[in-house]
Order: C-alpha cells, then structure tokens, then sequence
C-alpha cells in the first residue's frame, strides 16, 4: 500500500488474491470431488466382489437343496376335497375315512374302517359302509382281512354284513372270494352262504360256503366242495 502528499486524494490499493494453479498429483483441495475409478479400477473391483460372493451364494444354494425335504410341505399331510354326498348322507350323520377299533371275546383286537359311513335314520347304532375292510387278529398273532364294496355295520351288537366282491386274506397266504359275508366281531367268527373260491400255496377249493373260527385260526368250508393240492401242499399246510 501507498500513500499521497496532502492536498490530493487518497488511495488505497489492496492486494488481489491470485487463484492457486494446482499441482499435478496433488491431493485435491477441501470441497472439490475427489477423481473417478477408471475402468480397470472398476473391473478389479467387480471381480473381488464376484471372488467373494459367488462362491457363497453356491454354499447357500447347496444348503437349501438339503433343507428343502425339510420344509417343502407335503400334500400327503392334511387335505380337503369336494365330496359328492346324496340327499339322504347329507341329512344323516356321514364320515369319511371312518373307523372302529374293538375287541372280542378273547380280548384279541379288530378294527373296521370304510371311505365313507353313513349312519341309518331309524337306527343310530347302523352305519352304511362304502369300501369297508375289517381286520382281526387270531391269539396267535395270525392276521386276518375282509373287504367288500359295501357293508352294514351294527355297532351296539358288533355285526357286520359284507356285499360285493367279498374277499378273505389270511396272512399264511390264501384267499377266499364270495359275494357276501357275515362277520360277528365280538365272537371273532364270520361265514358265508355263497358259492365261495379260493386259492393259496396249498392249491385252489371251491366250495357252497365257509365258516371262519377263532379269528380266522380255523376256517371251514361247508357244502359240495373240491379240494386241488399243490405238490408238496401238506409242507405249506403245516
């Protein structure tokens, strides 16, 4: 700064800021925006991010392929369906997959279960069987089925009455076929009137009937029968 003589006017000059030229390679001033990655920079990046997480989202992958079974749910488990029911079913009492357990007089137990019961208007203790099957088992831990495609069940008495393609099972590997069959749960005995036939590892018999004893332990055929054996059948009876 300088100054005049007295008598003329002042002035006053003042140093002009002279802008910064910068540097190159020097760091950037405060509030400037630091430089971008170039393109390699970017790409070395990627492929860091990409080392690490590809080979854990395959980790995870292989995790959820083992968990899966786990977790998926079954359809197996629960369902509904729509179920086609006549006028009668709908005003009477109507189970699906029905089923009964009980034992008999020999304190040995049976079971019967149907797709669908339907319980008698005029009776309470007299259920409509579709698809019935009953099972029993002898003291001697032999097993025996009845199924049909139909049958009455009198549950207070423990009566059931089988119709339509009868068939007996017996677990030592033969079995019978009539068109109806009489079962009586509690005494563990059932017989049929009908023309009966079957056929086990012992031969085949046709008979006009049978009669099943002591939960099917002896079972005996009643009226004109015919008896074919096997070679060697008194092996397989025994």
């Amino acid at each position: 700064m300088s100054a005049m003589s007295e008598g003329s006017k002042a002035t006053v000059f003042a140093d002009a800021p002279v802008p910064a030229i910068p540097t190159p390679g020097a760091a950037p001033s405060p509030g400037r925006q630091p430089p971008r990655l170039s393109g390699s920079n970017r790409y070395s990046l990627f492929v860091g991010m990409m080392k690490v997480l590809l080979p854990a989202l395959a980790a995870a992958l292989i995790l959820l392929v083992f968990a899966w079974p786990q977790i998926a749910f079954k359809d197996d488990r629960f369902g509904l369906g729509m179920t086609r029911l006549t006028l009668d079913q709908a005003e009477n009492l109507t189970m699906l997959n029905a089923r009964y357990d009980g034992i008999d007089e020999a304190r040995q137990p049976y079971s019967i279960t149907a797709d669908m019961a339907t319980q008698s208007k005029q009776d309470e203790n007299l259920f409509s069987l579709e698809l019935p099957k009953a099972d029993m088992t002898t003291k001697e831990g032999a097993w025996l089925a009845l199924t049909a495609r139909e049958g009455k069940y009198r549950r207070a008495d423990e009566q059931l009455d089988l119709a339509g393609s009868v068939s007996l099972f017996h677990d030592q590997g033969f079995e019978l076929r009539s068109e109806s069959a009489h079962i009586d749960l509690g005494a563990g005995t059932a017989e049929g009137i009908e023309p009966v036939e079957g056929q086990g590892t012992f031969g085949t018999i046709d008979a006009q009937g049978f009669r099943v004893l002591d939960s099917g332990q002896t079972i005996i055929f009643t009226g004109k029968s015919r008896l074919i054996l096997y070679p060697g059948a008194q092996e397989a009876l025994q």
